[in-house]
């Protein structure tokens, strides 16, 4: 049975804390790296990407195809001002002057129906336009929303960082006043139990958080002070207090 003074032993108990402590700021900062609003955030925030890429798309496709219909009014028309013009000077045959007003009237015609193509190429364009600026206005609310939250992770991780380091520099500060074979036994416990010291106290292992057994405590009252006792249960030192055992 290893042996050490019973302050030593105590003073395995402002160890533990440390260690303890070291282990609340690592799950503290998995946690934070964690965060379930993180992911369903970034998952909003690809939906909206998505929805944005096809309202992009959707939008330069309907004004290609204004484009091309006024392009089409334009060149009509243009044909149009041509074949009045030459109707109006009254040059050439009247065979030819009759064919001209053929192709003026169904010219007309043609141009009303570009018309009414361009008038719908619009206004679907306006409704594009609409629904892709909504879009747009949505996918930079659920990105500021994302980045507020990354943002707010990295200040908790930055805040863990530093703590982790203070309480670093103050264990191993500690841990350096030990003597080498004590502190070796409380690291190899600790490194398998996740619990490395903890209070006897009242019958109880705080270690294990259970009442020992009658056996369990007859043997440990049989121990000296400056025996190294485990719990049964846990497997970690137990410290005993001035009342361990009442």
């Amino acid at each position: 049975m290893a042996k050490a003074a019973p302050e030593e032993q105590r003073r395995l108990l402002e160890l533990q804390a440390l260690d303890s402590t070291l282990n609340k700021l690592t799950r503290q900062a998995a946690t934070a790296r964690n965060n379930p609003d993180l992911g369903s955030a970034g998952a909003r925030v690809a939906e909206v990407d998505g929805e944005l890429v096809r309202a992009t798309t959707e939008l330069g496709d309907l004004e290609r195809e204004l484009t091309r219909a006024e392009d089409e009014v334009q060149a009509v028309t243009a044909r149009l001002d041509r074949d009045e013009k030459r109707l109006n000077s009254g040059t050439g045959t009247s065979k030819d002057l009759t064919a001209l007003q053929h192709e003026i009237v169904s010219l007309t015609r043609r141009r009303s129906d570009l018309e009414d193509v361009q008038l719908e190429a619009m206004e679907r364009v306006e409704a594009a336009r609409e629904v892709h600026t909504e879009v747009k206005e949505r996918t930079g609310r659920v990105r500021a929303e994302l980045l507020a939250l990354e943002e707010a992770r990295d200040a908790e991780l930055a805040e863990v960082e530093v703590r982790r380091g203070e309480v670093g520099a103050e264990r191993a500060e500690l841990a350096s006043t030990f003597d080498a074979g004590l502190l070796g036994l409380y690291e190899r416990i600790l490194a398998r139990r996740g619990v490395g010291a903890a209070r006897l106290f009242h019958g109880t292992s705080e270690g294990s958080g259970m009442q020992l057994s009658p056996g369990d405590l007859a043997d440990i009252s049989q121990a000296t002070p400056d025996d190294v006792v485990l719990c049964p249960d846990s497997g970690c030192i137990l410290v005993r207090s001035g009342e361990w055992g009442n």
